[in-house]
């Protein structure tokens, strides 16, 4: 059983957190100086392991796909976007400091954590009197140009999304591309937290990996097959329809998430699912699942995979004063043929939608909708209709959106395994190994001559190396002693290790001349292969 199903566990989290720093995985930021909290540096091995599941994740979302291109934006964009899409105003956390220890905490987390100068003053019901909460946007404001002034306000992006939609139109024109259809991107974001916590979980400089799933409103579906394809427990989802409607392309994306996710190594067993409730959700939002794994500090939010609606290019059209949509030719026709009763039907029931909507928006904020709001948003709705009914709409998304280094970060957490062994004295020692699936992890296979006194065997060792190296990512090692060695890299995760022996060479059984030992990091067990026929096997179980 993994231990990474053990909650709340400070000392695995502390071993794992010790393991990542001695062996090169994970610095924290400026540690000469004192540290940077919220920030952290990847060693040569965390950055292996960052670039392994940033390709795995391409290769799945565009490669092994026919529905999904690429996207690589700016980081600094046109500060309007982070206006239009609420950032500027809304993207806040509420912050208090304590008066008696100076500490700054999110008001959320004021019950649960502890102060970091004066742990006793500021837990649950602690006596250190606080401020009122205020807003502190978590945006990173700079400036673009040589003058430090309002109008040059910028903003580091909080989310890579933004781009995706600002560039949409521009993807679409140029790449050939028709609803449904995809765009992704990783990328770095920053977001200024309040209270950087849990390792590397939550930072103030991460890496996002984030699709956008652009799909026919579920309008627009039913004009062209009649029905909406309705999700139901025990549904087909395994490959899309095109009566699909958000729901069911919602539903498909997290079950396809989840199969990444076994694919490098997390089972079904590491995670969990948060189905955001109807208060939960952001106001625009149909649905958002959360998928969780289960971190030794708690389960935690992996992943993000939200039915956004409009809501995203709609804004932008508005900002823009130009719609960001599609030319459907099939729903045109289709539209054609409809009776202006039941385009009136329709459109009766979307004026009402539009009102009930502006009304629950005004309630949240504790207030009645007034006649023109009501009146403009029907005024809005008419036109979305009278378009759709030549073709032409806003696509609807939806989005899984992840963390890479809290990815990384779960990898870790999972692979890590303790046991105890006997040394060929005899003596218990605890051996500690990171079990990564071999397509994630930072190095592939160990190289060892046997010994390292003898020319032939370091001869033959590096030949095997040069030979490997194109493919996979290898790492030769001649010191110390063949246990050890394999010691070593079984606690970096290692899946493989190439053993040249004397057999290699022809001595003692001639027939295993140019042959080699394999080791299996898990089970330890050894496999005797051809060196014609290394390479190949090798990459076999790689997958």
């Amino acid at each position: 059983m993994s231990q990474a199903k053990d909650h709340n566990n400070t000392a695995l989290m502390e071993k794992i957190v010790s393991l990542c720093k001695r062996r090169g995985i994970i610095f924290q930021s400026s540690e000469i100086y004192g540290g940077l909290n919220g920030f952290w540096d990847y060693g040569p091995l965390g950055a292996e392991l960052k670039r392994n599941l940033r390709d795995a994740w391409w290769r799945t979302m565009t490669r092994e796909r026919e529905d999904v291109v690429g996207l690589d934006a700016t980081i600094i964009m046109h500060p309007s976007i982070w206006k239009a899409s609420g950032h500027v105003d809304t993207f806040c956390d509420m912050m208090v400091d304590c008066k008696t220890c100076k500490g700054r905490f999110r008001a959320d987390h004021i019950g649960g954590i502890s102060c970091p100068q004066k742990p006793s003053k500021c837990v649950a019901d602690c006596a250190g009197e606080k401020t009122e909460p205020r807003p502190f946007n978590l945006m990173f404001q700079t400036y673009v140009g040589p003058i430090i002034s309002e109008e040059n306000v910028a903003y580091l992006r909080p989310e890579t999304a933004q781009a995706i939609f600002a560039q949409y139109k521009n993807v679409l024109d140029s790449s050939r591309v028709k609803v449904p259809f995809g765009i992704c991107q990783i990328g770095k974001a920053f977001r200024n937290e309040i209270t950087p916590r849990n390792y590397t979980f939550r930072s103030r400089e991460f890496e996002q990996m984030e699709l956008e799933f652009f799909i026919k409103p579920d309008e627009a579906i039913e004009i062209i097959h009649g029905v909406v394809a309705q999700w139901s427990e025990g549904a087909d989802i395994s490959e899309p329809r095109a009566n699909w409607g958000w729901e069911m392309w919602h539903r498909y994306w997290v079950e396809e998430r989840t199969r990444f996710y076994e694919s490098i190594g997390l089972t079904r067993d590491h995670l969990d699912y948060h189905w955001q409730t109807p208060d939960e959700l952001a106001h625009y939002a149909r649905a958002c699942v959360d998928i969780l794994f289960k971190f030794p500090f708690g389960t935690e939010e992996l992943e993000g995979i939200a039915a956004r609606g409009d809501f995203d290019l709609s804004q932008h059209s508005d900002f823009v004063g130009k719609y960001q949509d599609f030319f459907d030719e099939e729903l045109k026709a289709a539209a054609a043929k409809l009776t202006d009763e039941e385009k009136q039907v329709l459109m009766t029931k979307k004026l009402a939608e539009a009102e009930e909507k502006t009304r629950k928006l005004a309630a949240k904020d504790q207030r009645e909708a007034s006649e023109d709001e009501i009146t403009g948003a029907k005024a809005k709705m008419q036109t979305w209709c009278e378009r759709l009914f030549k073709g032409f709409y806003i696509p609807h998304v939806i989005e899984p959106s992840a963390g890479l280094d809290r990815l990384a970060l779960a990898i870790l957490c999972a692979a890590f395994q303790e046991e105890e062994k006997e040394d060929i004295n005899g003596k218990k020692e605890m051996r500690t190994y990171l079990r990564f699936h071999p397509r994630v992890a930072p190095t592939k296979i160990g190289i060892y001559p046997l010994l390292k006194n003898k020319p032939e065997l370091v001869a033959k060792a590096r030949e095997v190396y040069r030979m490997l190296k194109s493919d996979l990512n290898c790492f030769y090692d001649e010191t110390a002693a063949i246990g050890r060695r394999y010691a070593r890299q079984d606690e970096v995760g290692t899946p493989f290790g190439v053993t040249i022996d004397f057999e290699t060479l022809g001595e003692n059984a001639p027939e295993l001349l140019d042959t080699v030992t394999v080791r299996e990091r898990d089970s330890g067990a050894q496999s005797r292969v051809p060196l014609s026929e290394l390479r190949a096997f090798l990459l076999a179980r790689m997958q």
